[in-house]
């Protein structure tokens, strides 16, 4: 499987990518070249130059300080917000998938009720219902996420359950936390891992497109989807300032759709290597 992926050269080079980018995140402070924070008005819309490499914005602050700061709300959110979907959907999806009756019936039907509301509408309806908060964006996007992972869970969960490892360890008298955790989870991790990475990038946007509406992450906090509200007013005086991060988060999303790409071709267990 392992070889299968580092032969993949797209995969390589989008895996280390997305490091650098997390990398550069976690070490903003050591890298950017001056305090994102910092308002200097009479400086404002400068030009590039060695010491704003990407010029500044309407307040005087450095663009590319920003932007490497970025990095850390925008991509962090969405892996936190991805690791929030995928252990909900996870946990409901292999107790629909192996139990039978009325767990599997009262999981199904609530998953039924929250896909049957338009995604961008339950996102509205919590954040207005519990306030613009950062947290609330993360818990609304779980909520409008989970029930579609907990479907395609509880769909592969059903192709192990009758299998004979899992029979097998029914009559060696295994509990069901052993057999959900220990055969059952294994099982599905391929699928789980792709479509994570998949739609790591549809976090990203959903993220970037509430902070852009002003209500997601808050000024003056440097996000990309921020930036690009800010930029908005200044498009055609001072494009670089929303150029820098559309282009970001557009690269970014598509470096997560190749690696999930790449993966899918990795585990996928009809591939046979030569």
């Amino acid at each position: 499987m392992w070889r299968r992926f580092l032969k993949n050269k797209m995969a390589v080079v989008m895996m280390g990518f997305l490091a650098v980018i997390a990398l550069a995140g976690v070490f903003a402070p050591l890298l950017a070249p001056n305090d994102p924070y910092a308002n200097d008005i009479l400086n404002k819309f400068t030009g590039m130059s060695f010491q704003y490499p990407l010029g500044t914005d309407q307040l005087g602050r450095c663009i590319l300080s920003r932007m490497i700061y970025g990095i850390r709300p925008t991509l962090f959110l969405s892996l936190l917000t991805m690791t929030g979907t995928i252990g909900l959907g996870c946990i409901l999806g292999l107790l629909a998938g192996y139990f039978r009756g009325p767990v599997e019936e009262i999981i199904m039907r609530a998953v039924d009720v929250m896909m049957s509301f338009p995604s961008q509408i339950m996102v509205f309806a919590v954040v207005a219902l519990l306030g613009v908060d950062v947290r609330n964006v993360i818990l609304a996007n779980v909520l409008i996420k989970w029930a579609w992972y907990a479907r395609m869970i509880r769909t592969n969960v059903m192709k192990y359950r009758d299998k004979n490892f899992v029979l097998f360890s029914r009559c060696v008298g295994s509990g069901e936390p052993f057999i959900l955790f220990r055969h059952l989870l294994p099982s599905i991790a391929s699928e789980m891992a792709v479509l994570a990475t998949l739609d790591i990038g549809w976090a990203i946007l959903n993220i970037s497109t509430l902070s852009f509406l002003g209500l997601g992450v808050q000024a003056p906090s440097p996000e990309w989807g921020a930036m690009l509200n800010e930029a908005k007013n200044v498009m055609t005086t001072n494009p670089v300032q929303m150029i820098a991060p559309g282009l970001a988060i557009v690269i970014v999303v598509a470096a997560f759709n190749l690696l999930g790409d790449a993966l899918r071709d990795a585990l996928d267990p009809k591939e046979v290597e030569v």
